[in-house]
């Protein structure tokens, strides 16, 4: 359970990160994300969730 909370945990520290050093840029990216098909938006949850499901692989 600590394992996780404290990947949840980096997760925000990474989230912040954007709008923390570039608020302007992070809100363009953002309106581009609103703009984009739900199709779109899914194709890159799942690009995400195996890059991250292989990054664990890799590093286990």
């Amino acid at each position: 359970m600590s394992e996780l909370l404290t990947a949840l945990a980096l997760v925000l520290v990474i989230e912040g990160l954007m709008p923390l050093i570039s608020p302007a840029r992070w809100r363009e990216v953002f309106s581009r994300v609103l703009a984009m098909s739900d199709g779109q938006i899914r194709f890159i949850g799942l690009a995400s969730i195996v890059a991250g499901l292989l990054g664990l692989l890799w590093l286990r």
